[in-house]
């Protein structure tokens, strides 16, 4: 059985762009989509209600919301099946748990308006770190609209350790889903305390860095298919930097971030963390064991 790919929704223009990347995924992947709006609106209504009973519940307005982003994905993927679910939890809580029973989750990075939307942020990244599947952040074009799937260069953060890494092998599942190359970004930077004003000893440690950053980059190469169009790049800067660069003329950027087991707090790193609020291409963020 192919498992869905899992979308949150909020009726923001952000989410439909979210939705709409998801319901390309899911043509790309003939899998199912499941859209879901989760929200504790019980603790907004109340007396509210009671004030004026002329407004929509809550309730009928989420699920309006997911109706139409149903609408619309089915507008744009005629052939996936589509289901959806309203919830009345806390939506970190509810996207990771749907994450148990996923291929793919999807979120957009921003809510409805003022506080609202700095809460959906947060949102987005605490699942991020946490999401036991790979997880997009649709990040990009300020309009309704989001770019197809399939458009662009898949772009590859590798990491301390490349080896059998889950996100350079995410980053080859989607290159070739979408028949577009693979570029596998390693960044390098020399501490400035092993520089030295030597002149016959000042290149040295630079040049071990990035060659350090070459091997790493061989090594995550390995097991890399030989049908996939692929490029390799070492940068000197720091990662986070080096990869919201790269993200400017790419349709994916794909990061890893290491699970600690037993450790409850966020699990972003700083890499991760910087490109979901910088990049200007989706992000996917893949879960890498410890």
């Amino acid at each position: 059985m192919t498992l869905p790919i899992v979308v949150g929704v909020d009726g923001s223009e952000p989410s439909l762009r979210a939705v709409d990347w998801a319901a390309d995924e899911a043509a790309l992947r003939g899998a199912p989509l499941r859209l879901v709006y989760a929200s504790l609106w019980e603790r907004y209504e109340g007396q509210s209600l009671t004030d004026d009973l002329t407004k929509p519940s809550e309730r009928v307005r989420a699920e309006d919301i997911v109706a139409t982003g149903a609408q619309r994905a089915q507008l744009r993927a005629p052939d996936v099946k589509i289901s959806t679910e309203v919830l009345r939890e806390e939506p970190e809580y509810t996207l990771v748990r749907e994450s148990r029973d996923a291929s793919l989750l999807v979120t957009g990075i921003r809510g409805r308006s003022g506080i609202a939307e700095a809460l959906l942020g947060s949102v987005s990244l605490t699942v991020a770190g946490h999401a036991h599947c790979p997880m997009v952040v649709v990040r990009g074009n300020h309009d309704t609209r989001a770019r197809s799937a399939a458009h662009g260069r898949v772009v590859v953060g590798v990491g301390e350790k490349p080896t059998g890494s889950a996100a350079v092998r995410f980053a080859f599942e989607e290159a070739r889903r979408r028949g577009v190359p693979v570029d596998a970004v390693r960044a390098w930077r020399c501490p400035a305390y092993e520089t030295t004003d030597h002149p016959l000893l000042a290149g040295e440690p630079a040049r071990l860095h990035e060659q350090q950053a070459v091997e790493a980059l061989k090594a995550a190469f390995q097991s890399a298919p030989s049908d996939i169009e692929s490029h390799s790049h070492t940068v000197e800067g720091y990662a986070r930097n080096v990869l919201v660069s790269a993200s400017h003329d790419a349709g994916l950027l794909v990061v890893g971030a290491r699970r600690r087991l037993g450790h409850f707090g966020l699990q972003l790193g700083r890499v991760a963390h910087g490109v979901l609020h910088h990049s200007t291409c989706p992000v996917a963020v893949v879960p890498e064991p410890a």
